[in-house]
């Protein structure tokens, strides 16, 4: 069978995870790498071997673009994508807005026959569909969500954003029932002040619901540890049966689970109709390598 081949979007910690889990992955094959700044690759000596180019239209045969760009670039760069008949999946992850997302891409994915997947990452993402067999499991009841504690990739490419902040680390501190404390370690640009970088910290969309702490450093680089996790627990009810408990918990590299899970979503990609998913609409065996037979066989 011939490989699937991907065109990774975007080169920053989730672009290198990326390319290491296609290299694992023996039924995709490297398209290349888009980046803004394709004519300094000779600093970067993983990718030689790689074409790696300014935009996805100087490649040839793409099957499928893994966007590992930040989450606000995530919109724009789907559409264009998917134009060109290219299925697309990102790791947007600004959970309140998700299904608007969706409904945008929904209709250009499918006027152009390509399948749109977002949110593909792990929360939301592998977590989403725990929690989906979770409620099937309980119907009623309340399921709490605990991240942590470690660094959060969005909340950090977030801060980075923001005017005035020359490094930056958020880190998801979890308080149980569902409730986070956000740590956020910043070096400051000279012409900024603590104070102004502080507030729009807190008011930014990804930060305003949450305790916020905004701390100034010499050094952000001295505090980096990519590791993550979460804790998942439902009480609830099957049946008319109360006192259901069920715990997922993990502890994990951020930036290698989220690309690993992308790179399953762009395997289902090419098995899905025109069209935008969320990871719970995906038939699970869609994400799996293998025959479908053997793996039913295995499984089930």
């Amino acid at each position: 069978m011939s490989k699937i081949r991907a065109a990774i979007v975007g080169y920053g910690n989730i672009g290198k995870s990326v390319l290491e889990a296609l290299i694992a992955t023996s039924d995709f094959e490297i398209a290349g790498i888009v980046r803004r700044t394709a004519s300094l690759n000779e600093d970067i000596p993983e990718l030689a071997g790689f074409k790696v180019v300014d935009n996805i239209k100087k490649l040839e045969n793409v099957d499928v673009a893994i966007l590992s760009s930040p989450t606000r670039k995530v919109l724009e760069q789907a559409k264009e994508i998917l134009a060109l008949n290219i299925h697309t999946v990102d790791s947007y992850d600004i959970h309140n807005t998700i299904w608007n997302v969706r409904q945008e891409l929904e209709p250009i994915a499918k006027t152009h026959q390509a399948v749109s997947i977002i949110s593909a990452g792990w929360d939301p993402g592998s977590d989403s569909m725990i929690r989906a067999l979770l409620l099937v499991m309980a119907p009623k009841g309340i399921t709490y969500t605990n991240f942590g504690p470690g660094m959060s990739m969005g909340h950090t490419v977030a801060v980075k954003a923001i005017d005035g902040v020359k490094k930056a680390l958020s880190m998801t501190i979890p308080m149980g029932t569902g409730v986070h404390r956000r740590m956020v370690y910043v070096e400051i640009e000279d012409d900024h002040t603590y104070a102004q970088v502080a507030n729009a910290i807190k008011e930014d969309d990804y930060f305003k619901k949450d305790e916020t702490h905004v701390i100034e450093v010499e050094s952000v680089d001295n505090l980096l540890d990519k590791g993550h996790g979460v804790h998942l627990v439902r009480k609830g009810v099957s049946g008319s049966t109360d006192n259901q408990l069920f715990e997922f918990n993990m502890k994990i590299n951020n930036p290698a689970l989220t690309a690993q899970i992308m790179v399953a979503c762009a395997r289902a990609a090419t098995r899905m109709t025109p069209g935008a998913y969320t990871m719970i609409e995906i038939p699970l065996i869609n994400l799996l390598q293998g025959d479908k037979e053997a793996l039913i066989r295995a499984l089930v």
